[in-house]
Formats: C-alpha cells, sequence, structure tokens
C-alpha cells in the first residue's frame, strides 16, 4: 500500500482516537495529522506512540483560515491530502423552547460548518490529484431526530445533505465523500449518561449493546481505502439496529 496523508479532527476524543489507530495499525505508510483544539493529552499519547506518522496540529474547525493554515502545512511538507475525517462535535443539549440562542449557533458551528470549511479546504489539492477521500461524521440523531436535540440533529442532518450533493460534485474526478451515522457508541457522551439514562438508552437498541469507537473506526477505515471507490454519497448508520 503507498504512502497516505491523512487528516482526522476532533482527534482528542475517544472516537478520534480510535479512528486515528485504526488507520496507525492498517499501514505503516499512513502518515496522520490529528487535529485538536482545547484538548490534545489523547492525541499526545497516540503522537508519542507513533512518532514521526503522527503528527498534532491546533485547529479550530469553525473558523476557516484555521483550516487554511493546517491544510497549508500538511502540503507543504507532503505535497497531498489523501483523506480527511471530518469527526469533530458538540453537543449543548436543550428543549427547542429553552434553547439559547448561542447554543443553537454554537452546535451548528461545530458540526455543520466545521464540515463545510473542511470540505472546502481540501477540494483543491484532492481536485489537482484527482483522487481523495471524505468521510463525515453525523449521528444516527440525523436520521431519528431525539427531543431535547433539535440544534444537533438539524446541524447533522444537514451534514448528511452537504454529503450527498458534494458527492455528486466531484465524482467524476475520483473523489468520494460519505457520512456515518453512529448510534450509541461508547465515548464520553455517554459516559456521562447517569445509570438511569443508560439504561433506558440501551433498551432502545434491539442488539441489547453500545457500540464500541473500534467499530465506528473500521467503517471509516473501510469507506476511505481503494476497495471502497465506488461508494459515495452514503449515509451509512451504524446503531445496533435502533433505525
Amino acid at each position: 500500500m503507498s504512502q497516505r496523508i491523512i487528516l482526522i479532527t476532533g482527534a482528542n476524543g475517544g472516537l478520534g482516537c480510535a479512528i486515528a489507530t485504526a488507520f496507525l495499525n492498517e499501514s505503516a505508510q499512513n502518515i496522520l495529522w490529528l487535529g485538536v483544539h482545547s484538548r490534545r493529552e489523547q492525541a499526545d499519547t497516540l503522537a508519542a506512540k507513533y512518532t514521526g506518522r503522527c503528527h498534532i496540529v491546533t485547529l479550530d474547525v469553525r473558523k476557516p483560515e484555521s483550516w487554511k493554515q493546517v491544510v497549508a502545512e500538511i502540503l507543504s511538507t507532503h505535497k497531498r491530502l489523501d483523506v480527511l475525517v471530518n469527526n469533530a462535535g458538540a453537543h449543548q443539549d436543550s428543549l427547542l423552547a429553552m434553547m439559547k440562542p448561542e447554543s443553537w449557533h454554537d452546535v451548528i458551528a461545530v458540526n455543520l460548518d466545521g464540515v463545510f470549511h473542511g470540505c472546502q479546504a481540501v477540494l483543491p489539492a484532492m481536485i489537482s490529484q484527482r483522487a481523495g477521500r471524505i468521510v463525515n461524521i453525523a449521528s444516527l440523531s440525523a436520521l431519528l431526530a431525539p427531543p431535547g436535540q433539535a440544534n444537533y440533529a438539524a446541524a447533522k442532518a444537514g451534514v448528511v445533505g452537504l454529503t450527498q450533493s458534494l458527492a455528486k460534485e466531484v465524482a467524476r474526478i475520483g473523489i468520494t465523500v460519505n457520512a456515518l451515522c453512529p448510534g450509541y457508541v461508547e465515548t464520553e457522551a455517554l459516559a456521562a449518561m447517569s445509570d438511569e439514562e443508560r439504561k433506558r438508552a440501551l433498551e432502545k437498541v434491539p442488539m441489547r449493546r453500545f457500540g464500541r469507537p473500534e467499530e465506528i473506526a473500521a467503517t471509516v477505515r473501510f469507506l476511505a481505502c481503494a476497495d471502497a471507490g465506488y461508494i459515495t454519497g452514503s449515509a451509512l448508520k451504524i446503531d445496533g439496529g435502533i433505525l
């Protein structure tokens, strides 16, 4: 397998680190750039373990200038960028009637605007290469919106729409764009639930277990590989059978 240059956002959380680890274990030729914002402890651990193959960059996905700086640094180092995984996300759950306007705008900015800015930042390089893989992490909330998540569900539904539209725009030049819609996964968000909330959530899952970050990561890795070259514009749910 030839060398691939991979950028992953939100790379300090459980899911981001699982995705990074999957690519690092896939091939010694994979070079990763981990985009982090406010926290980097887990990313630092990965970078220390995979010295020379795992780089950390400060990236605020809400700001197009931050994206431009990061992509420029990657291109100046490697002259190409093969895979973008838009994984950064944020919650501020509330019933809509009581939702503060800033909660709406903040969640949209991270979850939807961040994907827009990221795709736009990497497209010139991928178009020039006539090759590339973009994987956007949406959510089951995009397809089955729960109460109390009007902002998050709207943002993730927007990610699915963006994915499907962009996939059509770049399909003829060798770039694929896909979205994943995970359900309940054992990450920080689930860890923050009370025992009663976890019990209620588990009752909704026909498999009667929560997903593992490694299971989502394996799907990301597949969508980024050569064998998935005919898959584009998909919104793949990974939810244990909820929907």
